[in-house]
């Protein structure tokens, strides 16, 4: 099967969007595909070789990195359609895999021209997370004009591929195609040399085993003040936030680190004592959670967004209408009960290797896409 992954989005870049559209093109190829991934020009400068990869041309591509709206992207989205209908038309593809809603309105667009199946990779609900790039003012429109794009794009496309349970069944309903939730993988690296995880705390001010971690970035839909308040509870250890951009709110209870390389993150959760994603919006599935299971940390997070891990089994989980105090508790607890920890951490390793298997997703991708094609 010959595969195009579209991505509105500077490629590479230290987000969960660039790194599972990158191991999604990975675990597509060893599965046999023959894959190419279309992207804007611009990006950190890491390698990444080994994928061949469409770039749109510098000039024509955003500078910034980080999620949101940006002017300059009209002009790069326009010469994305460009360079994905022309290699289309030189050489076709069987299906386009939209990473996301502007890249889905992409794809739509040049199967109007070229006729391509398109499968839409719902990385969000934008009935959720739109209104976190807009002012508080307008949140009802954007809730009311996000629950229009879900629909007719689901509605449009010729299959939807939805990271969670409740992007799947959000939806469901509108899709005219076959819809399969399919999480997220990870190929799990050998773990890091201790004392390089030492020095790289030490190197941050930090203990090892001595604070709880939030690894990624301080956009809002991330719900980071509910973190903030509930590190102002805790008292037991700092929380961190490691992220490769220190723009975002106020959040004066949380120690900000700016990590340089994914592998600085990486080995910051390895020297943590717990990890947590304060995420309410829901739809996507947090990359950093497949982050947190690979280094065995007790998680804590809300259920409806690591919907893969179960209450004291695999994580320790709240309710969607939990409280700031209910996420403290949560992180106190994992802080103080050893016994708690390894089991939450052997747990949630064993989710990763259970569900997040990368053989396994990329074979129910190709046969969704193989579905998407033999339905148009």
């Amino acid at each position: 099967m010959r595969l195009a992954l579209l991505a509105a989005f500077p490629f590479p870049a230290p987000q969960g969007s660039q790194w599972y559209a990158a191991e999604q093109a990975r675990a597509l190829r060893t599965a046999g595909a023959d894959v190419t991934l279309f992207c804007y020009g611009s990006g950190d400068g890491r390698d990444h070789s080994d994928i061949e990869i469409v770039r749109v041309p510098d000039h024509l591509s955003p500078r910034r990195l980080r999620a949101g709206f940006d002017r300059s992207k009209w002009r790069a989205d326009r010469a994305l359609y460009r360079s994905f209908l022309d290699a289309h038309l030189s050489e076709p593809f069987d299906a386009v895999l939209a990473h996301n809603a502007e890249a889905a309105l992409i794809a739509l667009a040049a199967r109007a021209r070229a006729g391509v199946p398109v499968v839409y990779v719902a990385h969000t609900l934008w009935r959720q997370e739109l209104g976190s790039y807009l002012p508080r003012a307008v949140g009802g429109p954007s809730a009311f004009a996000g629950r229009i794009l879900d629909t007719r794009i689901a509605r449009a496309a010729d299959a939807v591929l939805a990271l969670s349970d409740c992007g799947y069944r959000a939806l469901e309903r509108s899709a005219r195609g076959p819809i399969e939730r399919i999480v997220p993988g990870l190929h799990p690296a050998p773990p890091p040399d201790p004392d390089d995880v030492a020095a790289v705390c030490w190197r941050h001010g930090l203990a090892p085993d001595g604070f709880v971690i939030y690894a990624g970035n301080l956009d809002a839909y991330q719900d980071l003040p509910d973190l903030d308040a509930a590190a102002r509870a805790l008292g037991v250890m700092p929380v961190v936030a490691a992220t490769h951009d220190l723009k975002g709110p106020a959040l004066p209870n949380l120690e900000l680190l700016e990590v340089h390389e994914p592998e600085e993150a990486r080995l910051l959760v390895y020297g943590s004592r717990a990890a947590v994603v304060p995420r309410r919006h829901t739809g996507g599935f947090p990359i950093k959670l497949l982050q947190y299971m690979e280094a065995a940390r007790p998680i804590v997070a809300l259920e409806s967004v690591a919907d893969t891990l179960s209450h004291e089994e695999s994580g320790w989980l709240l309710r969607a209408e939990s409280s700031a105090a209910e996420l403290a508790e949560g992180l106190a607890r994992c802080c103080r009960d050893e016994a708690l920890r390894t089991r939450l951490g052997a747990g949630a390793r064993k989710v990763l290797e259970n569900e997040h298997a990368w053989p396994s997703l990329a074979e129910a991708t190709l046969a969704l896409t193989d579905r998407a094609l033999r339905n148009t």
